[in-house]
């Protein structure tokens, strides 16, 4: 009866200098980000998906819960039915994500939106431009 107690691992006390949760990264270890270099590049696209009449939301639900690409999904009210959106390690394997999409989740339209990259929101003072340059002495006339 508690055989299952064996298999489970309770986790161990976080060292006083590790920082805060809110320095943990995604798989629960502490420390800095690994360079943008070092990280994996990632392909991701966002997809509008137009069900064919017969194809019901949950059957779209359901293969999106077993794509291993599909990384979030929305149902929107306009002209498409959801917005799914999908991250793989190469675009080999993104376009094949798009076409089961189309094949296996019942999808009638795909529309794809490659992300190239996401944008700066943050709100800076000066421009990064001016913040990174010198600034400029003028020579005396």
């Amino acid at each position: 009866m508690t055989s299952w107690r064996r298999g489970r691992q309770v986790p161990g006390p976080v060292p006083a200098d590790a920082g805060p949760p809110s320095a943990q990264g995604p798989d629960g270890l502490v420390g800095p980000p690994t360079a943008p270099e070092e990280q994996e590049r990632r392909h991701e696209a966002l997809v509008g998906v137009r069900l064919i009449t017969a194809t019901p939301g949950s059957h779209l639900l359901d293969y999106l819960r077993t794509e291993p690409c599909a990384v979030g999904a929305w149902w929107i009210a306009a002209d498409i039915d959801a917005v799914v959106r999908l991250s793989a390690a190469s675009l080999t394997v993104l376009h094949r994500a798009v076409a089961d999409l189309r094949r296996r989740g019942g999808a009638e339209v795909v529309v794809t939106h490659t992300i190239l990259r996401a944008l700066d929101l943050s709100d800076a003072a000066e421009p990064p431009a001016a913040q990174a340059a010198p600034a400029r002495v003028p020579s005396p006339a």
